[in-house]
């Protein structure tokens, strides 16, 4: 399962190479930081939550800010800056692009449309999609953004999360329904995501759209929380065909993880 954000961080940070260059470190740390408080946050709140002095966080925001990587609001706390999102999409383009040959594996093996999502922020995007060969299919435009709480990977990728994180975001977004099988409750989503933990992968049932189902579950080890899933019509992806796709899902994820692995480990000179 996908862990929270902030574990992530704590992780990279005591797993550093101890020749990288400390305040390079610091500065993505930094981004990180804003990045899981919403994208806007004071000096204040940065040293709370990194353990940094404030002349040092001072210091290393002035830096991003003369670089265009964050900006300092009227108010005077700071926002990521718009030159992360040329480098955001081009991430986004090169993680789809490796992904397709693991989702083309998952449309051969199960026929029905295969996708690859993010959690970016509070919102659930689609970065990868191959459509299944059948006449009537499931389509997710690439780049579309929609709630977790009604989707399929959505639970996928919330289900690492601790509780309170989760209804922290529930909060932020609200839970409009979909469709009447929508969840509409936090205490009805953290129960799913129980199940999502039990089982090993999330179901959306008609939740986003009436007369589709969604299968979905996470890439583990992911470099950031991402899912897989298959879409299909409810006739096809049935309780009998659920029992040979999850299997399918569960592998594809743990090779397309090692692939992500691999390809965000890097060496250093």
């Amino acid at each position: 399962m996908p862990t929270s954000s902030a574990s992530t961080h704590e992780s990279a940070r005591t797993s550093a190479p101890s020749g990288g260059v400390q305040s390079l470190e610091r500065a993505f740390d930094l981004l990180e930081r804003m990045a899981d408080a919403g994208g806007e946050v004071g000096l204040s709140e940065l040293s709370a939550s990194s353990g940094l002095p404030l002349p040092t966080i001072h210091r290393l925001m002035r830096t991003l800010v003369a670089c265009g990587y964050v900006r300092q609001q009227p108010n005077r706390r700071y926002a990521l800056g718009p030159r992360l999102i040329r480098l955001g999409e081009s991430a986004a383009r090169l993680l789809g692009t490796w992904a397709r040959p693991h989702l083309a594996r998952l449309v051969e093996e199960t026929g029905e449309t295969a996708n690859m999502a993010l959690l970016d922020g509070d919102e659930v995007v689609y970065v990868a999609q191959v459509p299944s060969k059948h006449s009537m299919r499931m389509f997710t435009e690439v780049g579309r953004r929609v709630l977790p709480h009604s989707t399929g990977v959505g639970k996928a990728l919330l289900a690492g999360f601790p509780p309170e994180e989760v209804r922290a975001l529930l909060g932020r977004t609200g839970m409009p329904a979909a469709t009447d099988r929508t969840i509409t409750t936090p205490e009805g989503f953290l129960a799913a995501l129980d199940d999502v933990r039990r089982q090993g992968y999330a179901i959306d049932d008609n939740e986003q759209e009436i007369g589709v189902r969604c299968l979905a579950v996470p890439v583990p080890d992911s470099p950031t929380a991402a899912a897989i899933s298959i879409s299909g019509p409810a006739g096809r992806v049935t309780e009998s065909a659920t029992e040979r796709i999850v299997p399918v899902l569960q592998q594809v994820a743990a090779e397309l993880s090692e692939v992500l692995t691999a390809a965000g480990g890097g060496t250093t000179a």
